[in-house]
C-alpha cells in the first residue's frame, strides 16, 4: 500500500484517473489535475485536491507538481476515431502534453507513471504480443501512444528521471460514480438493453479486455518499483472476440437482443493480446478479474 505521499494525478476525472484517485486518497495527498471540458468534477474524490488546467499549460503543471513524489500520467484524447478526425488536436494533447509533463517531473525530480497504449503495436502476426514486438501502428492515436511511450523511457536514459510505461490493452468497468461500464463493454450492453447489439466488422477480430481494478493495481506496483525505464504490457493475457464479447453481454443483460453487423472501422486492429509475463515478474502484477464473471457478478469493487 502506497501511504504518505504526494500525488498528482493528470486526468483526474476520466475513467483510470478518477479510480486511481480514489483508491489513493484515504493515505496520502491527492491532487486531481483536470480541464473538466469532457469530465465531472463528481468524479473527483471530496478529499483531493482539485487543480483546473491543461496539461499543455507549463505553468499551471509547475504549479500543480509543486512538492509531489509522484506522478500518475492518464490525460489524454482517447480514441482511434477521434485522432483520426483531429489529429493535430490530439497530437498536441498527448505528445506536447506529455512532454510538458516530463519537463516539469524532471525540475522536481518526481517518478512519472506514463499511460500508454496497446495502439503502438498495430497487427502482430504472433500472439500474445511481448513489449518487444514491432511497433505498427494504424493510427494517429496508435503514433502519438507510441512517441510519448519512447519520451518517457529516453527521460529515464537520458535524464535520471524515473519513469515507468504502462501499455494498456482494453480497459472496462463501471464508471466511478455510476453503473454504465465503459469501452466497447459498456458500449454493447447499452445497445443489448434496447434490444440491438451492433458488431463493427465480422467480429472474428480479438481483443484483451482488462479491468480498471486491474489497471490501478499496476499503476500502484509501476509508482513503487525499482524496475524504472521499462514499458510493460496491461492487459488480462486473454483474447476474447468480438462475437463472444456480444453474446456474453447478449446473455447477461437481454437474451433477445439482436446482434446485427455494420462494417469495420477505419484503422481497426484485428487481433490482440497481451504478453504479460514482463509485469508479473518486474512489478508483481496479477490480472484478478475475467470479463464474463464481471458482467455476471454486476462486476466488482475496484482492489477486489
Amino acid at each position: 500500500m502506497m501511504r504518505g505521499k504526494t500525488i498528482l494525478v493528470t486526468g483526474a476525472a476520466g475513467f483510470v484517473g478518477s479510480y486511481l484517485a480514489d483508491t489513493l486518497v484515504d493515505h496520502n495527498q491527492v491532487i486531481a489535475f483536470d480541464h473538466f471540458n469532457t469530465n465531472s468534477r463528481d468524479q473527483i474524490p471530496a478529499e483531493a485536491t482539485i487543480v483546473d488546467g491543461d496539461i499543455r499549460n507549463q505553468e499551471r503543471v509547475r504549479r500543480a507538481a509543486e512538492d509531489v513524489d509522484l506522478i500518475f500520467h492518464q490525460a489524454a484524447i482517447r480514441g482511434v476515431s477521434v485522432s483520426i478526425d483531429n489529429p493535430m488536436e490530439a497530437h498536441s494533447v498527448n505528445v506536447d502534453g506529455t512532454l510538458t509533463l516530463l519537463r516539469v517531473a524532471r525540475d522536481i525530480d518526481a517518478r512519472i507513471v506514463v499511460a500508454s497504449s496497446a495502439a503502438i503495436y498495430g497487427n502482430q502476426s504472433t500472439l500474445p504480443i511481448p513489449e518487444t514486438a514491432p511497433t505498427r501502428p494504424s493510427s494517429p492515436y496508435g503514433v502519438q501512444k507510441l512517441t510519448i511511450d519512447h519520451y518517457a523511457r529516453i527521460w529515464n536514459d537520458l535524464y535520471g528521471l524515473e519513469t515507468v510505461v504502462l501499455r494498456y490493452f482494453n480497459i472496462y468497468g463501471r464508471r466511478l460514480l455510476g453503473s454504465e461500464f465503459c469501452g466497447v463493454v459498456g458500449t454493447f450492453i447499452d445497445q443489448a438493453a434496447d434490444g440491438r447489439i451492433t458488431i463493427e466488422g465480422d467480429g472474428t477480430q480479438t481483443r484483451d479486455f482488462v479491468h480498471v481494478s486491474d489497471v490501478v493495481q499496476a499503476n500502484l506496483r509501476a509508482g513503487i518499483t525499482d524496475y524504472v525505464g521499462n514499458a510493460y504490457n496491461i492487459g488480462s493475457g486473454r483474447r476474447t472476440t468480438i462475437n463472444e464479447l456480444a453474446r456474453t453481454v447478449q446473455e447477461h443483460v437481454n437474451p433477445d437482443a439482436e446482434i446485427v453487423y455494420t462494417d469495420e472501422r477505419t484503422a481497426d486492429t484485428q487481433d490482440s493480446q497481451a504478453d504479460i509475463t514482463r509485469a508479473q515478474d518486474r512489478l508483481g502484477y496479477e490480472p484478478t478479474n475475467q470479463l464474463d464473471q464481471c458482467l455476471e457478478r454486476q462486476d466488482p469493487p475496484v482492489g477486489a
